[in-house]
């Protein structure tokens, strides 16, 4: 993977794949990229509503193409996840996705977007959007850390070593893969479509919000019967936020295993959420 870091002046498209945004969350969009000194480029799904969704599939479909195919466009920003992407999955145009690759950004119900451009070969960045994210208050730190690691770069061999939570839940060892994953609600829900997460030899990164210990005890038994605990070389454990903590569940699926695992990792729908 190979791609260039932003400049100051480039655009960045943002673009709507899944829940609708609102104006309160629209305003700041464009103000907030050109403090780092990049443009926006607000696509129609991001300013349109089709129920619980940023407009019918066909317009977030065309937005999503629109924007890679774009050579004025430098990087691909979700406005927000909610739910829909997972609707697109077998009408996205994949050889245009490969043509024009480009950092994609975003997370939540957009990890069913990255698991799309991952079959594919093509990376992205699990990271913060603006109507999720970026425009409200007190998340000037995670805009400074995304902003900054695309306008810098990364280069391959880069170790990445932030601030963890002491308490969270760990497994010594060494594991070396592909890192895959996001959202553990997208990465069981595609468990058994063709857009499944290719586990093999790989890192699984896991994280969530909302959900009850019963239910991410659900989720994690459908990855268990599937085979995907097993084919995993080691986990990578985010933030799991706003119910009562599934830690104990967590360690019941995954501490046993033998596997390396690294909790408390500042990514995912809680505070803060690095790329």
């Amino acid at each position: 993977m190979t791609w260039r870091a932003l400049r100051e002046g480039d655009t960045v498209g943002i673009v709507a794949p899944a829940g609708p945004g609102d104006e309160a969350t629209l305003a700041p969009v464009a103000p907030l990229l050109a403090s780092f000194g990049l443009r926006a480029r607000l696509y129609p799904s991001c300013t349109a509503c089709h129920g619980y969704l940023a407009g019918p599939d066909a317009l977030r479909i065309d937005d999503l193409h629109a924007a890679f195919a774009d050579p004025g466009v430098a990087a691909v920003m979700c406005l927000r996840g909610g739910y829909g992407s997972g609707r697109l999955l077998d009408r996205i145009d994949t050889g245009l996705l490969r043509a024009h690759d480009k950092p994609f950004i975003g997370y939540s119900d957009i990890t069913a977007l990255h698991a799309l451009r991952a079959r594919e070969g093509l990376a992205g960045l699990h990271a913060p959007m603006p109507a999720s994210d970026l425009v409200k208050a007190g998340r000037e730190g995670d805009a400074q850390a995304l902003f900054g690691l695309l306008m810098r770069g990364c280069m391959a061999g880069a170790a990445w070593s932030p601030a963890l939570d002491h308490g969270a839940l760990r497994v010594g060892g060494v594991a070396e893969g592909m890192l895959v994953g996001g959202n553990l609600s997208l990465v069981a829900a595609l468990v058994g479509t063709p857009y499944a997460w290719r586990a093999a030899g790989a890192i699984l990164f896991v994280e969530d919000v909302g959900e009850e210990p019963y239910r991410v005890d659900r989720l994690l038994g459908q990855l268990r019967l599937a085979g995907v605990l097993d084919a995993a070389s080691g986990f990578l454990l985010g933030s799991f936020t706003g119910e009562s903590s599934p830690h104990e569940v967590l360690r019941d699926y995954l501490g046993d295993l033998g596997k390396p695992l690294l909790g408390g990792w500042p990514s995912g729908h809680g505070t803060p959420n690095l790329p």
